[in-house]
């Protein structure tokens, strides 16, 4: 019983765990102050911006059309990774 506990843990821990958005070296992300400015222009509401273990900027909040979002974006190139929107 135990042998199967410890795959089924591993399995659940990554099924959670976010996109991997690059590879590049830290510097040549973009700068993430001006990063939610630029996303604030565009009609974005950041309630919580971080850095994710999958090298990401990740925010919560919510985009133009007031829907609530959970995006990760390469940080190098500015393109969302992955997009979870709540209506």
């Amino acid at each position: 019983m135990r042998s199967m506990l410890i795959p089924l843990a591993l399995f659940s821990a990554s099924a959670l765990a976010g996109p991997e958005c690059t590879t590049a070296e830290k510097s040549e992300w973009q700068d993430p102050g001006k990063f939610q400015e630029a996303l604030k222009a565009e009609g974005y509401e950041i309630k919580k911006f971080k850095v994710t273990s999958g090298n990401c900027y990740e925010i919560y909040g919510w985009n133009k059309a007031r829907q609530k979002v959970e995006i990760y974006f390469d940080p190098v190139s500015g393109k969302p990774v992955k997009t979870n929107i709540e209506d």
